[in-house]
């Protein structure tokens, strides 16, 4: 009987567990404790309880353009992807921003506007945007 609980407990929580998709890969070592705090705690706006990603998966992108009523974020992202882990985004790149994406409901202490975004490049290059924060202009 105890092992059937247990059994129980345990696809209990395997099931009801969110799967976050977050990665720390080394890339938090010289990372400010504040800056590395909100980085694994930004949450998608859409899904507040999927993570936004993590550094690895964040582009500055300190310029916009609108198209109709949506966002396309411009990569301003110069530093290096290796320390970071991530793939490479040329500079100038545009991301379209899926309105859903859109973070204003949270302070950012990095000073950019960021894109968390998963870029593959293989037969279909896609574009998943888990997260966009706006610059703060004024």
């Amino acid at each position: 009987m105890k092992l059937k609980l247990v059994f129980l407990a345990a696809v209990f929580i395997c099931i009801f567990t969110a799967v976050a998709f977050a990665r720390d890969l080394g890339q938090w070592a010289s990372t400010d404790y504040e800056i590395k705090y909100w980085f694994q705690h930004l949450m998608q706006p859409d899904n507040p309880t999927m993570s936004c990603c993590g550094e690895a998966d964040a582009y500055y992108a300190d310029g916009f353009e609108t198209q109709g009523d949506q966002y396309v974020a411009i990569i301003t992202d110069e530093r290096p992807d290796g320390p970071l882990l991530r793939a490479h985004v040329d500079v100038g790149t545009k991301i379209l921003i899926p309105n859903a994406k859109i973070k204003f409901d949270q302070s950012n202490p990095t000073g950019h506007g960021l894109v968390f975004m998963n870029k593959s490049g293989g037969y279909v290059p896609t574009t998943i945007v888990y997260c966009y924060l706006p610059p703060i202009t004024g």
